[in-house]
């Protein structure tokens, strides 16, 4: 079977593929191998699927794994987990974070978008060859403060060779309801200013959008908590989505992390800023028993991109126990387009056309699991998530 990425899976398909990797041909094996005979044919009993792209993930943080238990509310959580950070020694962090991108690499991910407060997981990428985005993210309520930490960045982000090997290095601010207004403004527009897309977790939980529109509650109350002074920016006395729009956030240019909290209506405006959205569906259920709404999404012509958000909220960094859990919370939605969130719709996310799909020209990275594909190969491949993911590496699969 073959898992495309951007449409219906095909039994009995067939992928050609040059030496460095780029599809010359895909479609029904009965209309493909006829067109290429006497390559050498690698013949797969399972399904053969693109290489996935975990959209949005903090490998920074790594080393925090089962730092909060579930079902504490997102305030409650953070709290645990910083006081966990705060103890964790940079040498086990690094550690941590190499031993992740190595699991991301074993699970056939070929592009993440990874936020982090540094740069501290770009080597690990690069040397297991994963690229993407690199979200250099910035909070502060204090207007002079967190402006001094944004003239910072570029100075600090030239010094990374990274980013000449398929890692784009973009400035994005945290939240809305953590980042002075003029900060968020000023990190778009760097982002911009490089030609790079950026990131913002937005409406993930009730406690954010009763701090932006009411400026009380258990946000408000944890930020105070962490030494942020009363007045240091003014509630803005909206939702997070119409605030994100007043910010110019709303674009095609920037990824809307969670939405687990946005309203129907909120949803449409998303939709209609053509805005790229990415959900975490396992992160949202520990913390907050929140399930996105995918249905929602979707009906308004939302292509959602799957992330993992981190191990401190999540039990793995694999996007096909993403698409899984969404499996169950929403069985009237077709498992391709499931798959098309962990593959293609993460690669438009972070603007890498050549990957994400198997299509003619693209070199998305083809990967195989050994399985019976009786039905549907999309169904096969979630049903057999836990077997072993094998690179592949040759001129004609099937």
């Amino acid at each position: 079977g073959l898992v495309l990425g951007d449409g219906p899976s095909l039994r009995d398909g067939a992928v050609v593929v040059s030496d460095d990797g780029t599809v010359r041909d895909v479609g029904q094996a009965s209309d493909v191998l006829p067109r290429h005979a006497g390559l050498p044919v690698t013949r797969v009993e399972g399904v053969i699927f693109p290489g996935l792209v975990n959209a949005h993930t903090h490998l920074e943080l790594s080393a925090l794994a089962s730092s909060a238990p579930p079902g504490l509310g997102f305030s409650a959580w953070a709290k645990a987990m910083l006081g966990e950070r705060m103890r964790t020694s940079r040498e086990t962090s690094l550690r941590a974070t190499s031993d992740a991108v190595r699991e991301l690499s074993r699970l056939g991910t070929v592009a993440v978008g990874d936020v982090g407060n540094g740069l501290s997981s770009a080597a690990f990428l690069v040397e297991r060859g994963i690229v993407g985005a690199l979200f250099h993210e910035v909070f502060g309520s204090v207007r002079e403060t967190v402006m001094s930490r944004v003239r910072a960045l570029e100075e600090e982000a030239r010094g990374v060779t990274a980013f000449e090997q398929g890692l784009a290095w973009s400035p994005s601010p945290h939240t809305l309801h953590t980042t002075h207004p003029d900060a968020v403004r000023a990190l778009l527009a760097l982002a911009r200013s490089r030609g790079a897309r950026a990131s913002l977790h937005l409406a993930e939980h009730a406690a954010e959008r009763e701090a932006l529109e009411h400026g009380r509650g258990a946000m408000v109350e944890f930020l105070e908590a962490m030494g942020v002074p009363k007045g240091a920016f003014e509630w803005p006395g909206k939702g997070p989505i119409a605030y994100a729009d007043e910010l110019g956030a709303l674009a095609p240019d920037v990824l809307l992390v969670h939405l687990a909290d946005a309203n129907d209506h909120e949803l449409e405006r998303v939709a209609r800023a053509n805005a790229r959205v990415v959900v975490c569906p396992r992160s949202n259920m520990w913390i907050e028993g929140l399930v996105p709404r995918l249905g929602h999404m979707l009906a308004h012509g939302l292509r959602p991109a799957l992330g993992t958000d981190s191990l401190a909220s999540s039990p793995s960094l694999d996007v096909l126990e993403e698409a899984r859990s969404l499996r169950e919370c929403f069985p009237d939605v077709p498992v391709d387009v499931l798959l098309q969130m962990a593959t293609w719709n993460g690669a438009e996310a972070l603007g890498i056309s050549g990957m994400g799909r198997i299509v003619k020209g693209a070199r998305p990275g083809l990967f195989a699991v050994r399985c019976d594909v009786s039905g549907r190969p999309s169904d096969a491949l979630l049903d057999a998530w836990q077997a072993p993911r094998e690179r592949l590496d040759c001129k004609r699969t099937k």
